[in-house]
């Protein structure tokens, strides 16, 4: 006895329900699926009765990677979502105001409150590891110098 595969409709409620996904990334997970059905057509009523929701998206986004990451790698996760460029530019603004705190944040909690870079090859390790996470080289000079000054 098998089993009725799933409608479009339920494959994509099914999406939502795990986490926000953007419309351009419903279109890549359920195009295999689509088979004759109109997805564009679902995507708009889904979309129309706010179960897709690009903001909802950016924020979700934010929350989840914002605390560990830097600004620059952020925006990039927004834009493979395919996100609106003004959304992302509104979202950049929001990250700027808390980046420094975020990288010394991101840095004691790998190098803890133990001196600074002591060699230079360290220094430059420390300032690797934040760069490597999308934190801006001034923000990353930033975080190194006041620990070396700590």
């Amino acid at each position: 006895m098998g089993f009725a595969k799933p409608s479009l409709k339920a494959r994509a409620l099914r999406l939502l329900a795990r986490r926000e996904h953007s419309r351009s990334e419903l279109t890549a997970k359920l195009a295999p699926h689509a088979e004759g059905e109109d997805l564009a057509a679902l995507l708009d009523a889904l979309q129309a009765r706010d179960f897709i929701n690009e903001e909802r998206v950016a924020q979700s986004v934010l929350h989840r990677r914002a605390p560990r990451l830097g600004a620059q790698r952020v925006l990039q996760e927004l834009r493979r979502k395919g996100l609106d460029e003004d959304l992302v530019r509104a979202t950049a603004r929001q990250l700027q105001d808390t980046e420094l705190e975020r990288a010394r944040a991101v840095w004691r909690q790998r190098f803890g409150d133990a001196p600074a870079a002591t060699t230079p090859q360290e220094r430059v390790r420390q300032m690797r590891f934040l760069a490597a996470r999308g934190f801006a080289a001034d923000v990353v000079r930033r975080v190194i110098q006041a620990s070396d000054d700590e």
